[in-house]
């Protein structure tokens, strides 16, 4: 590349967070040129997850200051060398999860966790190097969140983890698929594979496990059971295809469990379990059929705590399993929700609850804190 139109560093604005569980700051950082493999994006929205809250509530020094966001679309800026697949100005999202196409693992249907370009949760750096392409004010590095780090004007990624975006996919829509919505579509539709007319249950009625709850609905489920603390989520999983709900304050002495096996005769075929209690998982696991059930775990445990299982259940041919990004291989499986979407068979909409311009980024924190807000679009120019 002539060295006059190579990529320059860019200053711009992003929301850095200095130190755990304190309000983002919306600071001047510079974001330096994409190196081999990596593409530079202007962000034109982005959404809060909960796994950037909880990251973000962590008391710990070592993983600051941090430029958090994961969920987002923009459009390509600049790309590094070696990326053939997308070019300026191509509109695409940010997945978390990459998608080599190469390794063992992205070409097997087994797997979507990616070893070619692994995951790195923790490192706060490129992948390919180990270093970080933000720095602040002071010239001091800045660290990446989840390989994206959407919470900024301008970005850096592997090409391993875009997607263009269809011209006729609304930005807001198509940046719920970067994580929640897929991982919840997915485990009903790639990890589970639910069957037409079976029965499901999913404890958590969040984000995620609503995605769970619309996904087990365009696989045709007959019934699926909604597990909530918050009677309000009953009438909002309707839209996603929930047709009965237990709320465990008001089952007595009676266990989940002992409900939902009286509700299916015997136990759903498929439980989802989506808020991280090892307890909840327990539960999950009791509520499915002998035999045949299948229990899905897409929480990552609060606590650390390990699960608890009885052997003899697993002998009646139950089964446990875990679920990272729905089973989602990006760049093959998220152009297929796109379609699904515009076709008007998924829902998405109605997964947006609020929005707000990137100076109020903090709101977006303070109405998941509260229990407000599904996913909260912020854009970049607002």
């Amino acid at each position: 590349m002539d060295q006059s139109s190579a990529p320059k560093p860019i200053r711009c604005r992003a929301a850095v967070c200095r130190a755990g569980g304190e309000p983002l700051r919306i600071e001047e950082v510079v974001v330096a040129p994409p190196k081999a493999y990596e593409v530079r994006i202007k962000i034109i929205c982005t959404s809060l997850c909960h796994s950037d809250v909880t990251i973000w509530s962590i008391k710990n020094p070592a993983g600051f200051p941090k430029i958090f966001g994961h969920e987002a679309v923009g459009a390509v800026e600049s790309v590094g060398e070696h990326v053939e697949e997308v070019s300026v100005g191509d509109t695409v999202l940010s997945c978390f999860l990459a998608h080599c196409g190469d390794c063992v693992d992205c070409r097997s249907v087994r797997s979507n966790v990616c070893t070619g370009v692994p995951l790195g949760l923790a490192d706060g750096v490129m992948p390919r190097d180990g270093t970080s392409r933000f720095t602040d004010a002071s010239g001091a590095p800045v660290q990446h969140f989840l390989n994206v780090s959407s919470f900024s004007e301008y970005t850096v990624v592997d090409v391993t983890r875009v997607v263009k975006v269809a011209a006729a996919m609304p930005p807001e829509k198509a940046c719920l698929l970067s994580c929640g919505v897929s991982t919840g579509v997915g485990a009903a539709w790639k990890v589970a594979a639910v069957e037409p007319k079976s029965t499901v249950a999913v404890f958590g009625l969040g984000s995620v496990g609503l995605a769970v709850a619309e996904g087990a609905r365009l696989q045709g489920a007959g019934r699926i059971i909604g597990v909530d603390l918050n009677p309000d989520k009953f009438e909002i999983g309707k839209t996603f295809g929930v047709t009965d709900f237990v709320n465990p304050k008001d089952i007595g002495d009676r266990s989940i469990s002992e409900v939902i096996k009286e509700m299916t005769g015997g136990g759903a075929d498929y439980c989802f379990e989506c808020i991280g209690l090892a307890s909840l998982m327990s539960d999950a696991f009791q509520s499915c059929r002998p035999g045949w059930g299948k229990t899905v775990i897409l929480g990552v445990e609060m606590q650390f705590s390990p699960v608890s299982i009885n052997s003899v259940e697993i002998l009646q041919g139950k089964t446990i399993m875990g679920s990272l990004f729905g089973g989602i291989k990006a760049k093959t499986d998220i152009p297929i929700l796109m379609n699904r979407y515009l076709n008007k068979e998924l829902h998405l909409d109605e997964f947006i609850t609020h929005e707000v311009g990137f100076h109020d980024i903090n709101k977006a924190f303070e109405l998941m804190m509260a229990g407000k807000s599904l996913r909260c679009i912020i854009w970049m120019d607002r």
